[in-house]
């Protein structure tokens, strides 16, 4: 097998192991009824005119399954961050205390879970085509090394370990469906 070749062939299983964590990412920000920080990931507050995610101006915890704790590191960021959570899309309503802000995280209704094991299917949809996309590509960058002299069995057995990753990280995202279902279904 050609340094091409193998060239190509280490490229996509990286970019497979990139796109299997970005889903995974994905998910982890999807609530299911517990309370972690990586739902206020995304959040971005006002810091200094800049906009900046929580988790670099404040200490996110959950000290239960239910409640969410974010203490930021200057007092004059409680504001902030309280209109944060109030704009984004977690519906939840956050309670300022003295030094920090709390968020109850209520049961899922058996609806709201239906919803959210549909969001995570289209997640997980999302890494798969990413997946076979990059398959695609490499196949295609491989067809055209054929054309400039490589040889057609070489080739053939690059496509085939292509298809072989595509398949081994389409089981890995489906291995995270199936754990985040359970995760939004059980009560």
């Amino acid at each position: 097998m050609t340094e091409e070749i193998q060239f190509y062939l280490s490229e996509a299983e990286e970019s497979m192991q990139k796109a299997v964590q970005h889903t995974n990412a994905e998910l982890l920000k999807i609530r299911a009824g517990k309370a972690s920080p990586a739902m206020v990931d995304s959040l971005r507050v006002d810091y200094y005119g800049s906009p900046t995610p929580i988790a670099q101006v404040a200490n996110v915890t959950a000290p239960d399954a239910r409640t969410l704790l974010i203490k930021p590191w200057e007092k004059n960021m409680l504001a902030e961050i309280g209109k944060a959570i109030k704009n984004s899309d977690l519906n939840l309503n956050p309670q300022h205390e003295a030094d920090a802000i709390r968020l109850n995280i209520p049961a899922l209704t058996e609806d709201r879970r239906r919803e959210l094991v549909k969001q995570v299917k289209g997640e997980t949809e999302a890494g798969k085509v990413s997946i076979r996309n990059i398959r695609k590509d490499v196949n295609d960058a491989l067809r055209k090394l054929q054309k400039e002299g490589t040889s057609e069995d070489a080739v053939r057995d690059a496509e085939a370990k292509v298809q072989k990753l595509t398949d081994a990280y389409i089981v890995k995202i489906d291995e995270l469906l199936s754990k985040k279902e359970a995760e939004i279904m059980t009560i």
